[in-house]
C-alpha cells in the first residue's frame, strides 16, 4: 500500500470493516473518517495534554474495546503529581465519534458521573467557539476538589498530522496529532487555583484502529516558541516499523513539514531520566537531544490489559530543517518522551 497525501475526506474502512486501500496516507488536516464496528481489537481514544513551563494536564478517555478507561493526570514541575483514573466494563464505554471529539464533526464526548464521588471522576471533551473545551471534575482522597476548565484553540488554517499505519488489512491505526494550539483556562486543586495563558500550548492524540495483542511505541512530542518561531515536534517510533509510514512532522508557525524517514531512539531503559537522543535515519533532517526532568511511570496488570510506560518529561535542544530547507536551532524546547510496552 502506497503512502501518499490525502486530501479529499475517506472512510478508514470499508463495509466489511477492514482497512480501506484508500484511506492509508496522510495529511495536513483531519479528512478519515474513523468508521470502525465491531468488536476484534478495536481500540479508540482521545488524548489531550496542556502544557505551560510549571504544570501540565493531561485528559484520556479510552474505549479499548473490552473496558473503557478515563483517566486525569496534573503534574506541578515542583514534583506534586495528581493522578486518577477509572476503568469500567464495556457497557460503560463511552461513545467515541467518528472524527475527533470536541469538533463540530466529532461532537461531544462526557464521561463519568455528574457528581463524581470520592474515587469518581468526570471528564467532558466539548465543542467550544474557535476551539475545544477540555473539562475534568473529581476530588483528592482528602477530599478537596479538582477541577480543569481549559480551552484549547483551532487557529485557521493550522496545520496537523492525520496519517494511517497499516500493519496488514486486519490491523491499523488511524492516528491524527496535533501540537501548538494555543491553550487558557484554569486548574484547581483544593483552595490553590492555576491560570493558564500565555506559552500553554495543548497537543491532541487522536486514535481510531484496531492493534495485535501486544504492542511496543515510543512518542516525543513538544511545543513552543524557539528561536523566534512556534514550533512543534511529533514523533513516533518502533509500532510504525515495517509498515512504510511514520507518524513523524514538524509544525512551525502552524505549516506541517511531513518526516518520512525513520528515527534512531536512543536511550537507557535501566535509567530513563538520562538523556536520549533522537536522530533521523539517513537524513540529517532531526539532530536532537532530549533532557528529562521527571519520568511518569506507569505500571499495571489487569487481567487483559497490562502496560509498563515511562513517560518522561523535558527539554528538547539541537536542529531540524523544514521541506523547505530551513535550518531551525531548539533550545529548551519543553515536550515529552516516551517508552510503551502495552499489552491489550
Amino acid at each position: 500500500m502506497a503512502e501518499g497525501e490525502i486530501t479529499d475526506p475517506v472512510d478508514l474502512c470499508l463495509p466489511d470493516g477492514r482497512l480501506n486501500p484508500a484511506a492509508v496516507g496522510w495529511s495536513r488536516r483531519p479528512l478519515h473518517r474513523g468508521n470502525l464496528s465491531g468488536w476484534g481489537r478495536t481500540k479508540r481514544w482521545e488524548h489531550w495534554c496542556v502544557t505551560t513551563p510549571t504544570h501540565l494536564v493531561a485528559l484520556t478517555v479510552a474505549d479499548l474495546d473490552f473496558l473503557s478507561l478515563n483517566a486525569l493526570y496534573v503534574f506541578d514541575y515542583t514534583g506534586k503529581e495528581f493522578t486518577r483514573a477509572t476503568l469500567g466494563p464495556p457497557a460503560r464505554s463511552p461513545r467515541l465519534p467518528e472524527y475527533i471529539a470536541g469538533t463540530p464533526a466529532g461532537g461531544d464526548v462526557m464521561f463519568g458521573p455528574a457528581r463524581p464521588g470520592r474515587l469518581g471522576l468526570r471528564t467532558a471533551i466539548s465543542v467550544a467557539d474557535g476551539g475545544t473545551r477540555l473539562s475534568a471534575r473529581c476530588t483528592t482522597l482528602r477530599g478537596a476538589p479538582v477541577e480543569v476548565d481549559l480551552l484549547v484553540a483551532a487557529p485557521d488554517g493550522h496545520e496537523s498530522l492525520s496519517v494511517v499505519v497499516p500493519w496488514n488489512a486486519d490491523r491499523f491505526q488511524y492516528t491524527s496529532k496535533h501540537n501548538t494550539r494555543p491553550a487558557s483556562g484554569t486548574v484547581r486543586i483544593g483552595e490553590q487555583v492555576y491560570g493558564f495563558g500565555d506559552d500553554a500550548w495543548g497537543t491532541l492524540d487522536h486514535g481510531r484502529g484496531r492493534w495485535p495483542r501486544s504492542a511496543r511505541w515510543n512518542w516525543g512530542s513538544a511545543s513552543g516558541r524557539t528561536g523566534g518561531r512556534v514550533v512543534g515536534l511529533q514523533f513516533g517510533g518502533k509500532w510504525t516499523d515495517g509498515t512504510g509510514t511514520t507518524e513523524n512532522a514538524l509544525c512551525v508557525d502552524g505549516r506541517l513539514t511531513r518526516i518520512h524517514a525513520d528515527l534512531h531512539w536512543d536511550y537507557d531503559r535501566s535509567d530513563f531520566l538520562r538523556p536520549w537522543t533522537i536522530r533521523t535515519i539517513g537524513t540529517d533532517q532531526v539532530e536532537l537531544t532530549f533532557v528529562p526532568f521527571h519520568d511518569h511511570r506507569a505500571r499495571a496488570d489487569v487481567g487483559l490489559l497490562g502496560t509498563r510506560t515511562d513517560q518522561c518529561f523535558g527539554h528538547y535542544h539541537g536542529r531540524v530543517r523544514t521541506d523547505d530547507g530551513r535550518e531551525l536551532a531548539i533550545d529548551g524546547l519543553l515536550g515529552w518522551a516516551e517508552d510503551v510496552r502495552m499489552r491489550w
